[in-house]
């Protein structure tokens, strides 16, 4: 009787592995993140860059915005918006990440909601324009109420603006990558980035195949994923070898509508944290796993830290 468990496990293991795999890819700072870079173009170069990958590979993208980005010098730019206007000419969807990516966590709710409501307004109507309505809402770093009375207000007020919150399953630190990316390019290290984007792309296939077995600890199965990645050069420059990866290990590319419609993604949330943490860490917590669910992650190299605290 001691080895049932342990045969269950093998058995929910093999039974996920023949599963059709599924993931929402989502892109966060959208138009773009540049660390102030002086480049000319960058933030066009970047939109152009993740567009054609999009199309290369299906996918069916959403980016989510932070409309502060879209202003220069404290006036709307018009070829900022413009990069709007290119995702959503080319099939794209588009979200609200508040306006000037506010943390939940250390600001009073009244502050947090005119926020978001204030990153809708280049965004709403520019939607409409292209028969598409804003609804789809991400959480500026995952932070959703650190217990359940904030938490509740934040989802009531989302419910009531007809908004949809948007989880991530698989959690990372792809910021952590591009600085030191940038800080590589900036010094005309292209050797370096070159190194830098080859661990990002290792360092990202292993925190997929990690939150493959939490999902299969959690569900008994590997559900459909959602993943963020910010909109970086980084990204930009790796997006076709991260689709090339995921494809490898058998997945398809689906939308944010998709994958909020999977059964999973309506798990009752009844443990609270200060942290950002993936929605299967909550979803497992909730579910009476316990915090040992969150053990094992995968680290961002002490070296790409280190680097990308410079200048």
């Amino acid at each position: 009787m001691k080895t049932l468990p342990l045969l269950l496990i093998l058995f929910n293991t093999v039974y996920a592995l023949g599963q059709e795999k599924k993931i929402c890819i989502s892109v966060d700072d959208v138009p773009a993140v540049t660390y102030s870079s002086k480049k000319h173009n960058l933030e066009r170069e970047i939109t152009l860059k993740l567009i054609k990958t999009f199309k290369e590979y299906s996918i069916p993208a959403i980016g989510f915005v932070n409309e502060k980005k879209l202003y220069r010098r404290g006036k709307l730019d018009s070829n900022r918006v413009e990069l709007l206007h290119l995702w959503l000419r080319n099939g794209c969807d588009l979200g609200n990440h508040t306006y000037s990516h506010l943390d939940y966590n250390i600001v009073p709710d009244s502050v947090y909601f005119n926020d978001i409501i204030r990153g809708q307004e280049i965004t709403k109507p520019l939607l409409n324009k292209y028969g598409k309505t804003i609804k789809y809402f991400r959480h500026p770093y995952l932070h959703t109420g650190s217990d359940s009375i904030k938490s509740k207000k934040l989802k009531e007020f989302l419910n009531g603006n007809g908004y949809a919150s948007c989880p991530v399953t698989i959690d990372h630190d792809d910021y952590l990558f591009a600085k030191a990316y940038h800080i590589a390019l900036t010094k005309n290290d292209s050797s370096l980035a070159a190194t830098i984007a080859k661990n990002y792309i290792e360092y990202m296939e292993q925190k997929l195949l990690f939150f493959e077995r939490k999902s299969i600890e959690v569900f008994g199965k590997n559900i459909a994923h959602s993943i963020l990645v910010h909109a970086s050069l980084l990204n930009a420059d790796c997006l076709d070898e991260l689709a090339m990866m995921y494809k490898k290990h058998g997945y398809t590319f689906i939308s944010q509508s998709e994958v909020l419609d999977q059964k999973e993604y309506s798990t009752e949330i009844s443990t609270y944290s200060n942290r950002g943490l993936s929605w299967i860490y909550r979803w497992g917590t909730s579910l009476g796993k316990g915090v040992d669910i969150m053990s094992g992650d995968i680290d961002v190299p002490d070296a790409i830290i280190q680097y990308a605290k410079g200048d």
